[in-house]
Order: structure tokens, then C-alpha cells, then sequence
């Protein structure tokens, strides 16, 4: 316990010496017509999470050397784009490569399935990229990583498959983050930044990682699937409307919460976090423990969240229609 508090105190100081090196070289987040905050707000914060593993590395021994290195290239480069945009290119070569190294790290990067690890391969890039797209909001990627790291230490007690205290130190990293940016819309100390949305993706991934190979289930994805529907529906979507997937937008159920009908950014994050967490809490201690059942009940929650996103949208997207003809005037 002594441990884990001196751990929060590093964090909580490497996070105002941030906010200190951020202001002074102008790293910023200004806001335009397709941001969901107003005000000039500190950009990067999320490398706590980054400093958070190294951190825990330093207390606990390099347990997972390759992850870390992983993390480190694919936070590094993310966190240069947030200071100087970078070809889409430049970000997917190191987000692959620190995938790599995260699946030699789980023991998987095997020749003898290339075709399986391929496909492994382009999931954790596009899920890493997935949670990416879904910080838009004071508050979600904090909030949302801590109904995903609370279940996953809750499993981690039961049935072992990874540090607890990896899982722990990332949850404190989290809790600091929340201290400046949980926070109503305009009230925010500093966002995440790719360098803080990537680097939380590329954690709680490599975390699912060993989960799902220590019990051969998938199904454990069921951690990310509030993120997953609203991402991966809200993709689709701007496909059937020929966009670019790579520009810009406010789509998500959640940004249109949150700007169209202009509820509160930290309601809209606990609607997500309360939501997920139901239905991680009923999967670990409802649920039997069978793959059918969890297949069942993973089919049963995506059904649910599916139908509720097309309900929701049917009802409200025209609200954003209304806004992007707005801009043209």
C-alpha cells in the first residue's frame, strides 16, 4: 500500500511538471468547428499513462520489457503528432510495430500461424485506434479506461494472468488523469491527447491480451464493447456517407450528446462508464461460466447496445445534419 501511494505522488508531480513543460512550449489544443470543447486547453496529458508503466517498471522490475519498449514507440510518436501532425503512414508503421512487440511480449508471434497473427495484428491496431476516435469528451478516456482496468484487477484476483500491480499502477495513472480532466466542459486542465488515448488503448489490450490466452476466450473483449459499438457503428456509418475516414468529425452517440443535445461532458462520460460496467460486472458474476454462455451473453450485449446506437441515431442525427449545414453559411 505504501508502495502503490508513493507511486500516486510520482504520478500526481510527473503530471503538473507536464502541465509546466506543456505551457511553455505552447503544446494546445484549439478547439474548431469539429472539436466538442470552446476553450485553449493543455494537449498531451495522457502521457501519464506512458510515465505510469515506467514508473511501475522502475518498482516492481522490468517485467515485460518488449511491452514497454512497444508502448514507449507508439506513445512517442503519437505524442509528436500531437505536437506536429505526422503522415498517417508514419503513425501505422509504429503502431504495428509496437503491436508486434506486444504479441512477442504475450508469447503469440509465431511463423506457424502468420495468417492468425496477421489478423491479431490489424485488430489491436484498428481497437487501438477505435478507443482513439472516442476521446472527444472531458472525461471518457479516464473514466472509461478505469470501468476497464477495475474488472480486469477484479478477474486478475480469482484466476492470475497478469502483475496486479500493473494493473493497479495503470489504474492510479488514471485516477490522476481524472483529477484535471473529469471535469465539466470549459473546466478541463489538459487533455489526452493521441499520446494518452493510444497509450491507454495499447495498455488495456495488452492486458486483454493475456487474459484471453491464459483462458483461450475471447469473449473477454466484452471489456471494451460500449467503446467497440459506438466506434466501430459510427465507422460504418460514415462509410455508407462516403467520407473520409481520416478527417475529423463529431459523429459519435456520444458527441452528438453532448453537442446537439448539449448534456453535460461529464454525464455523457458516466452514462459510458455506468454502462460498461453493468455489463462487465454481470459477465464476470452473472454469467455462467461456459464459452456458450459468454458467447451468448456477449451476442445478447452487443444486440442490446446495437439496436439502442440505431434507435438513438434514427432519432438525433439529424440535430447534427442541422449543425454541418450551419458551417456552410
Amino acid at each position: 500500500m505504501i508502495t502503490y501511494i508513493i507511486i500516486f505522488i510520482l504520478l500526481l508531480i510527473a503530471e503538473l511538471l507536464y502541465f509546466r513543460i506543456a505551457d511553455k512550449c505552447n503544446i494546445i489544443d484549439k478547439p474548431n468547428e469539429r472539436s466538442s470543447h470552446s476553450t485553449i486547453v493543455l494537449r498531451g496529458g495522457g502521457i501519464i499513462f506512458l510515465i505510469g508503466v515506467w514508473i511501475w517498471s522502475a518498482f516492481f522490475g522490468f517485467q515485460y520489457p518488449w511491452f514497454l519498449v512497444g508502448l514507449t514507440l507508439v506513445a512517442g510518436i503519437s505524442f509528436v503528432d500531437d505536437v506536429h501532425s505526422l503522415p498517417d503512414s508514419v503513425r501505422l508503421v509504429a503502431q504495428f510495430a509496437a503491436a508486434a512487440m506486444a504479441f512477442y511480449q504475450l508469447g503469440i508471434l509465431h511463423w506457424s500461424m502468420w495468417w492468425i497473427i496477421l489478423l491479431a495484428l490489424v485488430v489491436y491496431v484498428g481497437a487501438t485506434n477505435v478507443i482513439n476516435f472516442m476521446d472527444g469528451i472531458n472525461g471518457i478516456t479516464a473514466g472509461y479506461s478505469l470501468v476497464v482496468l477495475i474488472p480486469l484487477a477484479l478477474v486478475n484476483l480469482t484466476d492470475t494472468f497478469v502483475a496486479q500491480s500493473l494493473i493497479v499502477s495503470t489504474i492510479l495513472a488514471s485516477l490522476v488523469f481524472c483529477v484535471f480532466n473529469f471535469r465539466p466542459k470549459g473546466k478541463a486542465k489538459c487533455f489526452a491527447g493521441d499520446v494518452g488515448s493510444i497509450g491507454i488503448a495499447f495498455i488495456m489490450l495488452f492486458l486483454l491480451g493475456h487474459l484471453i490466452i491464459r483462458t483461450g476466450d475471447i469473449t473477454w473483449l466484452i471489456f471494451l464493447l460500449v467503446y467497440g459499438v459506438d466506434g466501430c457503428l459510427t465507422i460504418a456509418h460514415r462509410i455508407m456517407l462516403h467520407e473520409n475516414l481520416g478527417e475529423a468529425h463529431r459523429k459519435h452517440a456520444y458527441q452528438i450528446m453532448a453537442n446537439e443535445l448539449k448534456i453535460g461532458h461529464v454525464k455523457v462520460a458516466l452514462l459510458y462508464m455506468v454502462i460498461q460496467l453493468i455489463i462487465s460486472l454481470g459477465f464476470i458474476y452473472s454469467c455462467p461460466n461456459t464459452m456458450l454462455a459468454h458467447w451468448v451473453y456477449l451476442i445478447g450485449a452487443f444486440a442490446v447496445l446495437a439496436i439502442a446506437y440505431i434507435l438513438f441515431m434514427k432519432k438525433y442525427y439529424h440535430l447534427h445534419e442541422e449543425y454541418l449545414i450551419s458551417l456552410k453559411k
